[in-house]
């Protein structure tokens, strides 16, 4: 069933920007739903695009941890 709504104008233009290639309804639905948790496995893979570039800082990173030194704490 479908209901008409009216909407200023200013309502619009950001409900618009929001939608992104989705439709109106699909926009108003995911933002009644609030901040829903995201699943860890909702990211794998993330990455997987710029892999080599992700592996240069994992390898910078474990240099870096290497050079770092250990304060040595009195108490």
């Amino acid at each position: 069933m479908v209901k008409v709504i009216s909407l200023s104008n200013d309502a619009y233009e950001k409900l618009k920007v929001l939608k992104k290639g989705k439709s109106f309804s699909e926009t108003v639905i995911e933002l009644s739903m609030g901040k829903k948790r995201k699943n860890i496995m909702d990211f794998a893979g993330a990455f997987s695009d710029n892999a080599n570039e992700w592996d240069a800082i994992k390898k910078k990173i474990y240099e870096d941890r290497k050079k770092a030194k250990l304060r040595e704490v009195k108490f």
